[in-house]
């Protein structure tokens, strides 16, 4: 992406401000839902008394942490970092931006869901391109940084859930 044409969608933006209202509600809802399904898919699966259950919490945890450690040591900075530009959607990092945790944990979760719930899966994978979109619209991160996380989610999933 270039600097003109960044520039030119946070001012078609900010020249909306419904549109822009709708983003940050949007992007609110979505990772709340994703991120309360999952502690309820968590305590089903205890309750149920899975014997994956702790595969559940370590999947999705290990993989966390390493996406974590990654993007602190890329440190890549944010589109609106680059360009000068503030974003729609409010944020006060610095840099970090490669992969987007948001969109890499509602993949990592979906892919655990799937393992045990597949149409739920697909479902908050569904949700998890529409969060990855608005983070690209918002200006917080890239084309690059949402579709990295999303396949690094749907990976260690598969990874986690192969070895294990």
């Amino acid at each position: 992406m270039t600097k003109e044409r960044y520039q030119k969608r946070m001012e078609w933006l900010f020249a909306h401000p419904d549109v822009v209202r709708g983003l940050k509600g949007m992007n609110f809802a979505l990772t709340a839902v994703v991120f309360c399904a999952y502690p309820i898919f968590i305590l089903t699966l205890f309750v149920e008394k899975e014997p994956k259950f702790l595969r559940a919490i370590l999947v999705p945890a290990v993989s966390f942490a390493v996406v974590s450690v990654f993007r602190q040591i890329v440190n890549r900075p944010r589109p609106y970092e680059r360009f000068g530009v503030p974003a729609a959607l409010s944020k006060n990092t610095a840099g970090k931006s490669f992969p987007s945790r948001h969109v890499f944990s509602v993949f990592v979760i979906a892919s655990t869901v799937f393992v045990w719930n597949p149409p739920a899966g697909i479902a908050l994978g569904i949700l998890g391109i529409v969060l990855a979109a608005i983070r690209v619209i918002g200006g917080v991160h890239t084309v690059a940084d949402v579709t990295v996380g999303m396949f690094v989610g749907i990976l260690s999933g598969i990874i986690g859930y192969g070895l294990m």
